[in-house]
Order: C-alpha cells, then sequence, then structure tokens
C-alpha cells in the first residue's frame, strides 16, 4: 500500500459520467502525474482522496486510513489545491490564511511568510476582500495556504491555473525542492511540461477509466522508437512502402505519398536492419523522433482532439 491509495473506486453520476472501478497508489517521496481533459474523472477522483464524497464502490485511503471516515485524523497532514479557486467571502486574505491556519491547528510564520514573500504577495494585497481578488491572487492564496503547514502530502487539482508564466516557473521549482524533501504529491495539470519536469509517473484517465500509467523514465529511454524517413524518389518510397507491410520489425506511423514520407516505429534492437533496408534507396532525410509526454497521452486522446486544447508553457 502506499502513502495515497485509490481501491476500485466507483462513483456513477449516470450517463457515462463519474469514475469507474480505477485504482493507483502513490508511494512515499513520489511525485504522480494524473492527466485527463475537463471530465475525464480527475476532480472526481480528488475529491474522494479529500473525503469530500462517498464513492458508490471502493474506497481512497491516505496514511493506510479510508479518508470518508478518518478525515479529521489526516486533515493537518495533507496540503490540498482544488481545481476551482472559491475563497470564502467577507474575509481580507490574512483573515482566510489564519482560519486555514487555525482549521489545521498549525501556525508556523515563518514558512507562511517565506512563501508569501516567494509568491510577492505583499500586505495591501493580503488585506483586500477576497471576493475583490483577481484569479491569479486567489490562486497563489490557495498554494500559500496548501503549502504553508508543512504537510506530508500534497494532493493539487491544476494548482497552477490562472497564475503567469513566471509563477508556474516558481510553483514547478517548489514542487521540485518539496518531492527532494521526500514529500508525497499527487498533481492534477494540462500542462504536460510541468508534468514532465516534476512527476516520477503518470496515470492518464479517460471516460472515468485509468488507460494507462507509465514511468516517465521508461517514457524518456524507450527501445521502441519512431522514424521520419523522406526519399528522394518515388520508386523507392513504393518499394519500401510494400516491404513494410510483411516486415515484423517495422511498424508504420503516418504515411504522407506527396512528400514521399513515411514514420516508422522499430525497436532498438533491430535499427540495423532497418538501416540495412534503407541503403538500398536514396533518402532525402532520416531523423528519430522523439516521443514527448504529450505524444504519449494523444495516443489515447487522437480521436477527441476536437474538444481538448493542449496547453503549453
Amino acid at each position: 500500500m502506499g502513502v495515497i491509495d485509490v481501491l476500485h473506486l466507483t462513483k456513477d453520476y449516470g450517463s457515462g459520467r463519474g469514475v469507474f472501478d480505477i485504482s493507483f497508489s502513490v508511494e512515499k517521496g513520489e511525485v504522480f502525474g494524473f492527466l485527463g481533459p475537463n471530465g475525464a474523472g480527475k476532480s472526481t477522483t480528488i475529491r474522494h482522496i479529500m473525503a469530500f464524497s462517498r464513492p458508490d464502490a471502493g474506497e481512497t485511503r491516505l496514511f493506510g486510513l479510508e479518508t470518508f471516515k478518518n478525515y479529521p485524523k489526516i486533515l493537518s497532514r495533507v496540503g490540498y489545491i482544488p481545481g476551482e479557486i472559491a475563497l470564502p467571502q467577507g474575509l481580507t486574505g490574512l483573515e482566510f490564511l489564519k482560519m486555514i491556519q487555525d482549521l489545521q491547528k498549525i501556525h508556523n510564520n515563518a514558512r507562511l511568510r517565506e512563501l508569501l514573500r516567494y509568491f510577492e504577495l505583499d500586505m495591501v494585497t493580503l488585506k483586500g476582500e477576497t471576493k475583490k481578488m483577481s484569479l491569479g491572487v486567489k490562486r497563489k492564496l490557495a498554494i500559500v495556504s496548501a503549502f504553508m503547514g508543512d504537510p506530508e502530502v500534497y494532493i493539487l487539482d491544476e494548482p497552477t491555473s490562472g497564475l503567469d508564466p513566471v509563477m508556474q516557473e516558481r510553483f514547478v521549482a517548489l514542487i521540485k525542492k518539496e518531492k527532494e524533501r521526500g514529500k508525497t504529491i499527487l498533481l492534477s495539470s494540462h500542462i504536460f511540461s510541468e508534468v514532465d519536469e516534476t512527476c516520477d509517473r503518470v496515470a492518464i484517465i479517460k471516460d472515468g477509466k485509468i488507460v494507462s500509467e507509465v514511468l516517465l523514465s521508461d517514457l524518456k529511454h524507450a527501445s521502441q522508437k519512431v522514424y521520419h524517413i523522406i526519399f528522394k524518389q518515388k520508386e523507392g518510397f513504393e518499394y519500401f512502402k510494400n516491404k513494410t507491410k510483411k516486415c515484423e520489425y517495422i511498424k508504420v506511423i503516418d504515411i504522407d505519398k506527396s512528400l514521399l514520407s513515411i514514420k516508422i516505429m522499430t525497436n532498438d534492437k533491430d535499427i540495423n536492419k532497418v538501416v540495412k533496408d534503407l541503403s538500398q534507396y536514396e533518402i532525402e532525410e532520416f531523423s528519430n523522433i522523439k516521443e514527448t509526454l504529450e505524444d504519449y497521452f494523444m495516443k489515447y486522446y487522437r480521436e477527441d482532439n476536437s474538444y481538448y486544447t493542449i496547453k503549453k508553457k
């Protein structure tokens, strides 16, 4: 069992909405990325981990404790950032932070001051009413409130949404620092570079089900690689294209007849065979295309491109 455990969690809202028999664990000191578009089930899963909702089946655990029954015992040990920030009205920023400190019964004012400086939240801003604050300021307040108690675990749902690029970079640096300190982090994000820079392992959720889990180190050093080949002559292009139909060590990814271009996938152990095959033809270009986290993700969502917008820094 990990520090965070999701065990056969099901929450069915009807019409295909919800999460269905999903399971994963996050180990101590691990940064675990949770990827999927809006509506895929990320926030539903996180709300159950945070004990805001009771599952229809299965359970979620933190520190080995079932969360819905034991929330008071785990509150002070978890830093949480919700996907949608809704700060209580009628409070100033300072009053909000004091309220969270009182709820968690942790008053680490030295760390609080450090975080306020780091995210450039001055006293003029903090004395303003939360309802009048910009989204960026509200997001920074939410981040500070999650980190100021120096908890063991962070559960972060789209934590940098609404931040400018400078603050996004600072947040990533903060995550790296907390990772070095051995903190356990669940990070849901649309920003691939953010996940790629910080996470050890990633799960992809689609239509309420986990469709893949991958170690980012395995993705970066995968033995299966993609190559782009452009032929000088149509005859060579056609010969090679036909050869690949019966070739066990070459998988065709894409063909562009107008450019005489083919993208193939092959294993490292077979690359010499591929090079030998290609030596028979006149080649304009032969290059390796490194698969990114975004490429890997889009294998599962390519048919849904019309409604999912990739966010990049």
